[in-house]
C-alpha cells in the first residue's frame, strides 16, 4: 500500500480494476494552429529546445483499430537540454465528426504511474461522450518513466510479491526493522535498474513534455482532462504555461500546497470516510460480513479481521497467503468506486471463512499484478514521481511513531498502516526537487476543478483548495461516493463538463450535482 498515490481512477475499471480519469474562457478560441488571443503572448521557446518543438512526428498504426501511435523526443533534463534525451510514447484517435474539429484533447488517468495510452485506448477514446470525441482528436502520452515511456523498474515479480506482503503495521522493533528494510530494498532496486531516468520523472518535467506535444500536434493551447494525480499535472502545466492553457478539466483534485505528511493524513481520512460509507451501506444488507448494526461496529469487526490475519494468514488458492497487508490493500482497492462494494462484501465473507482469494484478487488489481506473477510498472513509477516531487513525509521510524495518534484519529481502521507507508520515500536515492506551494496560474483561461464529497483518494477539501488557489479556477462539486466524477453516471456533472469542453463555457463557480 502506498498512500501518496491518489491513484488510479476507476474508469479504467471499465478496462482494468482500478485506474480512472478525467477547458476555454468565454470569447477565446482553441481551434489549433490558427487560434488567436492570449496564446499569442506566450513566452517564446528557448533556443536550446527549438529542435524538440520542431521535430516531426511519424504516426503509424497501433495494432488497435482506429488508433495511431508515435514516439516523441524530449530532453532528459530540461536544465541541460544537450545532455541526452528521452523517448516518450504517444497515441491518438482522430476526431470522428460531425462538427468542426476543436483541436486535440489530452487525457491522463492519474497515478502517478497510470498509463495514459492504456486509458485512452481502453476507455477515453471510445467511452467519452460521442460529441466530445466527434470534435477532438483524443490524445495521450505515457509520462516519462511510465509504461511505454522508458518505464521505471525496481523489483522482480517474486521480489514484488514479497514486498507487498511485508507487515505495514509493525508491532515491535523487529517488524519496524523489516519494514524499513523493505523500503530500502525497493529504493535500491529502483536505483540499480532505473538510474538514468529516476532523477527526471518529476511532474514539472512531464508538464514540459506536454507542452512540446501540444506544439507538435499543432495546437496553440492545451486542452486537457486529468484525474486524480492528473489534476496536479494539469495545474502544474497551467502554472508553467498559463497563456497556453486551454480548456482544462481537473477531476478529483490534489492540493499542491500540502506537504507530504499532511497529504498522507488527509488521504487517510478520505479512505475512512469512504469506508464509513461502505460500512453504512453494508450493515443494511442481509449477510453483511461486518455485522448488521452500525458502521462503527463494522469498523471494529474489520479491525479484528485484520488482526487475525496479522497473526495467522489464510489460504488463497495461490502460493501466497493473505495476511494483514494484502487484505488491507484489497479493502482499499474497493474504496475507489462504489460499484466494487458487492465484490468487497463477497471477499470479506469468504475471508471470514478462511478463503482469502477474493481480497487477494482486489489487492492484485490495485498493484496491477498479472496472473503469471509479473507486475506493471505502476507502483514503481508511483514511488519515483512522488518521491521526487516532494520531500518525504517522514525520515525516521521515530517520527512515524510520534505521528501515529494523528493518523489513527484520522482513521481508526487504516491510520496505522497509512502512517508507516508514509516512510517509503525516506530512503529514496534521488533528492526531491519539488516543494509544496500554491498554484495560481495567473493569466490562464477558466479552469474547471471537480471534487467528489466522499472521494477516498483525493478528499473533497483538496478540490476546494485548488479551485481557490487558481486565479481562474471554478469549482464543480459532485455530492456522492467514489473517486472522481466525470463519466460516472451524473448527467449534471457530465453536461457541465461537456459544455465546457465543446463551447468553452465553464459551469458557475460552486455548482453542485448529485
Amino acid at each position: 500500500m502506498d498512500t501518496r498515490r491518489p491513484l488510479r481512477t476507476l474508469a479504467i475499471a471499465l478496462g482494468t480494476a482500478g485506474l480512472l480519469i478525467s477547458g476555454c474562457s468565454s470569447g477565446s478560441s482553441t481551434t489549433g494552429a490558427s487560434s488567436s488571443g492570449p496564446a499569442a503572448t506566450a513566452s517564446p521557446v528557448p533556443a536550446a529546445l527549438k529542435a524538440y518543438y520542431a521535430q516531426h512526428l511519424s504516426w503509424r498504426d497501433c495494432g488497435v483499430t482506429g488508433f495511431q501511435c508515435t514516439t516523441m523526443k524530449a530532453p532528459l533534463d530540461y536544465a541541460k537540454p544537450d545532455a541526452g534525451e528521452i523517448k516518450l510514447a504517444v497515441s491518438r484517435k482522430k476526431a470522428t465528426g460531425p462538427g468542426k474539429r476543436i483541436g486535440s484533447l489530452l487525457v491522463n488517468p492519474g497515478g502517478p504511474g497510470g498509463s495514459a495510452i492504456e486509458y485512452l485506448q481502453g476507455y477515453a477514446a471510445v467511452g467519452y461522450p460521442a460529441q466530445v470525441r466527434a470534435r477532438y482528436d483524443m490524445v495521450a502520452i505515457d509520462p516519462r518513466g511510465v509504461a511505454r515511456s522508458e518505464p521505471v523498474t525496481c523489483l522482480t515479480g517474486p521480489q514484488m510479491d514479497a514486498y507487498t506482503q511485508v507487515d505495514q503495521t509493525p508491532d515491535d522493533a523487529g517488524e519496524v526493522t523489516a519494514l524499513s528494510g523493505a523500503f530500502k530494498k525497493f529504493a535500491t532496486g529502483c536505483e540499480q535498474r532505473s538510474a538514468k531516468v529516476l532523477p527526471h520523472v518529476s511532474t514539472v518535467e512531464t508538464a514540459r513534455d506536454m507542452d512540446v506535444l501540444r506544439a507538435l500536434l499543432g495546437d496553440d493551447r492545451l486542452n486537457y482532462v486529468g484525474a486524480s494525480y492528473g489534476t496536479f499535472l494539469g495545474a502544474t502545466y497551467a502554472e508553467l504555461f498559463p497563456a497556453r492553457a486551454g480548456r482544462l478539466v481537473l477531476d478529483g483534485a490534489m492540493d499542491p500546497s500540502l506537504p507530504s505528511v499532511e497529504m498522507n493524513r488527509d488521504q487517510t481520512a478520505g479512505f475512512e470516510t469512504a469506508f464509513q460509507s461502505f460500512a453504512g451501506d453494508c450493515v443494511k444488507k442481509s449477510g453483511c460480513p461486518l455485522g448488521t448494526t452500525s458502521a462503527t461496529d463494522a469498523a471494529d469487526r474489520l479491525k479484528r479481521l485484520f488482526a487475525g490475519l496479522d497473526a495467522k494468514p489464510i489460504a488463497t488458492g495461490d502460493s501466497r497467503r493473505l495476511g494483514e497487508s494484502l487484505a488491507t490493500t484489497g479493502v482499499i482497492a474497493a474504496m475507489y468506486d462504489e460499484t466494487a462494494w458487492p465484490q468487497l462484501r463477497d471477499a470479506l465473507t469468504a475471508a471470514g471463512k478462511g478463503d482469502g482469494s477474493g481480497l487477494l484478487s482486489l489487492a492484485d488489481s490495485y498493484y496491477e499484478r498479472e496472473p503469471n506473477g509479473t507486475y506493471a510498472n505502476l507502483m514503481y513509477a508511483n514511488a519515483a514521481v512522488n518521491c521526487v516531487d516532494l520531500p518525504p513525509a517522514f525520515t525516521t521510524s521515530k517520527a512515524v511513531t510520534e505521528s501515529l495518534p494523528t493518523f489513527e484519529k484520522a482513521s481508526p481502521v487504516f491510520g496505522k498502516g497509512f502512517a508507516w507507508a508514509s516512510l517509503n520515500c525516506a530512503y529514496w536515492p534521488v533528492r526531491a526537487t519539488g516543494t509544496p506551494h500554491r498554484i495560481k496560474a495567473e493569466g490562464a483561461a477558466p479552469i474547471v476543478v471537480v471534487g467528489t464529497t466522499r472521494d477516498p483518494a483525493t478528499p473533497y477539501k483538496w478540490a476546494k483548495s485548488l479551485a481557490g488557489q487558481l486565479s481562474s479556477g471554478t469549482l464543480l462539486t459532485y455530492e456522492g461516493d467514489g473517486h472522481t466524477a466525470y463519466g460516472r453516471g451524473s448527467d449534471c456533472i457530465d453536461t457541465a463538463i461537456n459544455t465546457y469542453l465543446l463551447e468553452g463555457t465553464p459551469p458557475s463557480d460552486g455548482k453542485t450535482c448529485s
